[in-house]
């Protein structure tokens, strides 16, 4: 079991799940907190790599997670703008910003298809050089991405509570309940998109230092990853209070890169990897429904052994 389960693997699966917890987090603001299906989230994690890619080559590398996070505003800004100015469905907005986005991250990479980052300073190689130890240096990477994500999870749970936060929550609640309160849902759906894109933009760039490249196809299949991470952990949460639901999206992300890890190891091909991802997603949204049938199935037979056992006690009688 040690030889199927190494700690190199376990210590992957966490690095990879941190980054992409970003991800889910987004999906956590735009799906669950906002109820707005944002299929855009390939595009712009690509959007967040190309541009994160090219600011480190030219050396910023910490300067390249804001510019990230800038190009993630912007393209949730145009899909916000979409919807709520224009009318268009947010499906179909995620869907055309999308499309959109692939010949701008061409562009971002100067039409090349791919980038390198290698030999050029990234957030890592910073980091790696604070210790000589060999302990730092195994797991230097775990501890910067655990402080970076406990100080956005946090900055997300202040934020939800804040009056702005709390108008944006009650925008997925009831958008009419909102226009009565004189709350205006075209600036709350458009600042809750912009802050979900962004972390999608810094996913995008920290994946790209994580790999030192880019490449265009990066994101495919970035929103169903994301999905599964985020119903893993609201599956696990329970939608109970707001800072237990943002650490349980985390756990989800690792949860779910833990479970790819397995399959690489069980030498699952890498084209079935899209199958493994429905199959988890549709595990992780069929779990509470086969819990409650299953509970109750119990009650049901608990009742009709009850039922039996009065009836036989009676004919004795």
């Amino acid at each position: 079991m040690t030889g199927f389960i190494t700690v190199e693997i376990i210590q992957t699966a966490i690095e990879v799940g941190l980054i992409y917890s970003l991800v889910a987090l987004s999906l956590f603001i735009s799906f669950s907190i906002l109820d707005i299906c944002d299929l855009s989230t390939d595009g712009c994690y690509t959007l967040g790599c190309a541009v994160g890619a090219v600011v480190t080559i030219a050396g910023h590398p910490i300067l390249a997670l804001f510019a990230a996070m800038g190009a993630g505003i912007c393209s949730g800004f145009i899909t916000a703008t979409l919807q709520t100015r224009l009318g268009v469905p947010s499906i179909l907005a995620g869907i055309i910003v999308n499309t959109g986005l692939y010949t701008i991250n061409l562009a971002v990479m100067g039409f090349s298809s791919n980038i390198s980052i290698f030999g050029t300073d990234t957030l890592f190689s910073l980091v790696k050089g604070i210790s000589e130890s060999p302990g730092w240096q195994s797991w230097y990477r775990i501890v910067i991405l655990l402080i970076l994500i406990t100080l956005i999870a946090l900055a997300i749970w202040w934020f939800m509570g804040t009056r702005l936060g709390l108008a944006i929550r009650a925008t997925g609640d009831s958008p009419a309940m909102v226009k009565a309160s004189s709350i205006n849902p075209v600036a709350t759906i458009t600042i809750g998109l912009c802050v979900a894109n962004a972390l999608t933009g810094l996913s995008g760039a920290l994946i790209g230092q994580y790999n030192k490249s880019c490449d265009i196809n990066l994101g495919t299949g970035m929103v169903t990853i994301a999905l599964a991470s985020l119903i893993i952990g609201e599956t696990i949460s329970g939608r109970r209070r707001m800072l237990w639901r943002i650490v349980c999206v985390v756990l989800g992300s690792c949860l779910y890169r833990f479970i790819v890890s397995l399959a690489l190891r069980l030498n699952v091909p890498t084209e079935a990897f899209k199958l493994v991802s429905a199959i988890i997603v549709a595990i992780a949204i069929a779990a509470p429904q086969v819990k409650s049938l299953f509970v109750s199935y119990r009650k049901r037979r608990a009742a009709m052994a009850l039922r039996k056992s009065g009836r036989s006690g009676g004919s004795r009688a």
